[in-house]
């Protein structure tokens, strides 16, 4: 059977690393999440394996995830975070991290910042080539509109760097008007090194009672632009909580894509992720 595998999960434990952006308002996210909540989950979906990806901008939440990862063997890939605005600290520390046969990509909580531009910095640039030097993709929290259109840019500033786009970008599914996101993501899928995950759609939704249906639409266009091999489905868990369970996201995204060939399903729900992570 094709290998499965969820590109997007995360852990945190509030005792052990600082979270800047988790605060109590995020209700049923504002506690700790560990490996054995998750592994049962994923058992009963038929995943074989994860990428367990960054949540803080610290070096304590990427030991913390590396560790994860070494006693649990299902954590094939793991997403961390290096100082983007010091191009000779991000060499230091790939030149460390890199040593762990699972560390497989690096992100920046750029939505999290207050200038929009933040990612297109010269200075975040030149490490972005640090990174293209030692072969680790990037992955682009980029939220429709505003950091959308600087995909493009690092992809021409950065030729060799493999770019991923989280949660295709976080297209408008609830009112429905993904004209001006899809032109977006088309000018991105142009560029060849760029992915994108099927994920973090139930919560861009934003109500509880969505279904595969409502996440098709955006899904088909991005199967339109980037084509099965540079897909990759994730469940953004635990943060799908707020509209859902894994379960749900797991069995609605696959009803999304029931259409599609085989070739197709296995590449967006494993075979995609296995090549682009190495695994």
């Amino acid at each position: 059977m094709a290998i499965r595998i969820d590109t997007h999960q995360h852990f945190w434990n509030l005792a052990k690393v600082e979270y800047a952006w988790l605060k109590p308002e995020f209700g049923p996210l504002y506690r700790t999440y560990e490996p054995p909540e998750l592994e049962p989950q994923l058992r009963a979906a038929g995943i074989d394996k994860t990428v367990l990806v960054q949540s803080a901008n610290s070096h304590e939440d990427t030991v913390a995830m590396l560790t994860q990862a070494d006693l649990c063997p299902w954590i094939g890939a793991v997403v961390g975070w290096v100082p983007l605005l010091d191009p000779d600290g991000t060499q230091r520390m790939l030149e460390r991290y890199t040593r762990h046969p699972r560390f497989c990509g690096i992100r920046h909580l750029i939505h999290d910042e207050p200038d929009p531009d933040w990612v297109v910095q010269e200075r975040v640039i030149e490490s972005l080539k640090v990174l293209a030097a030692f072969g680790v993709p990037y992955e682009v929290v980029a939220i429709y509109p505003k950091h959308l259109g600087h995909v493009p840019t690092l992809a021409q500033r950065v030729p060799g760097l493999t770019l991923i786009i989280d949660h295709l970008a976080k297209p408008p599914i609830k009112d429905g008007q993904l004209q001006g996101w899809a032109q977006m993501m088309r000018a991105a899928a142009t560029c060849p090194q760029v992915c994108a995950k099927v994920s973090g759609l139930n919560t861009a939704a934003d109500w509880n009672d969505w279904s595969g249906a409502d996440l098709k639409p955006a899904i088909d266009t991005a199967l339109e632009l980037f084509g099965a091999d540079r897909l990759m489905f994730g469940s953004d868990w635990p943060v799908c909580v707020l509209a859902g369970d894994y379960a749900r996201v797991w069995a609605e995204t696959n009803k999304a894509i029931a259409g599609y060939s085989q070739e197709d399903r296995d590449a967006i729900l494993g075979g995609t992720a296995q090549r682009v992570y190495r695994m």
